[in-house]
């Protein structure tokens, strides 16, 4: 008799993985060419390589780290997985508390700019793509001035309306903010392509790590631990001069 295949090998049968389209849809806001702005943030890396603090690949390595799990899971990663919950439940008043939240945890001026900044270009990119009515009203709110459209949150609710799980929206966010900081490094500073890839690889393992932290925090885990990263933000508008943005 011919014996039933297990359901665990039965990928249709596993809820949590999103389906093809919707994956795609995920990677294309992520690419390179994606205009929302990403590849003129460093988030203060900047300022650490005209500092002569990052210098090797380990020292990018020890950065881009530090970024994941001082900044991002503590603080965006966090607030996409809220957003996320509170848009299927279509909970304003959650959306507009987590609004004020993403500002208020990111101390340096650059760095809120950086999120309003790409907030606004992203919601105004994917508006024309057919997406949620729901999303369409954050737009409405960002242009009557009712929020600043941090991009977190845009991003968390972009993600729920397009069936893509959070998980995989959470881990993709994080794998696309370390590897948009890797690319600038290697335009900033004397690395080769081959370098620049060599630390994304490395970085992976803490990529999927971090996104399983995430998965077991609450917005009452928000904070913001990388003071270094905040200091060398506020640090560099006033560099001789500079690449990027933050």
């Amino acid at each position: 008799m011919k014996q039933l295949k297990d359901a665990s090998n039965n990928r249709s049968d596993i809820a949590d993985i999103p389906t093809d389209s919707a994956l795609l849809r995920l990677f294309q806001i992520h690419d390179s060419a994606f205009p929302i702005g990403s590849y003129t943030q460093s988030y203060g890396m900047e300022t650490y390589i005209q500092e002569d603090r990052i210098r090797t690949k380990e020292d990018l390595i020890n950065y881009c780290t530090s970024f994941l799990f001082h900044n991002l899971v503590y603080g965006d990663a966090i607030l996409i997985q809220a957003a996320y919950a509170a848009a299927e439940e279509r909970d304003i008043e959650k959306l507009l508390e987590l609004e004020q939240l993403c500002g208020a945890i990111k101390l340096a001026k650059e760095s809120r700019d950086a999120s309003v900044n790409l907030g606004r270009q992203f919601i105004r990119t994917v508006s024309p793509l057919g997406t949620d009515d729901f999303l369409a009203q954050w737009k409405e709110r960002m242009e009557t001035k009712e929020i600043k459209g941090h991009y977190a949150v845009l991003y968390g609710i972009y993600s729920a309306t397009t069936g893509v799980s959070v998980h995989h929206a959470v881990l993709t966010y994080l794998f696309a903010s370390l590897n948009g900081l890797v690319q600038n490094a290697v335009r900033a500073v004397p690395f080769g392509q081959n370098t620049g890839v060599q630390a994304m690889y490395e970085l992976i393992d803490r990529v999927t790590e971090a996104a399983d932290l995430v998965s077991t925090l609450t917005v009452d885990d928000l904070s913001n631990n990388a003071l270094g990263i905040e200091l060398a933000s506020m640090k560099h508008e006033y560099l001789f001069s500079r690449l990027f943005i933050s």
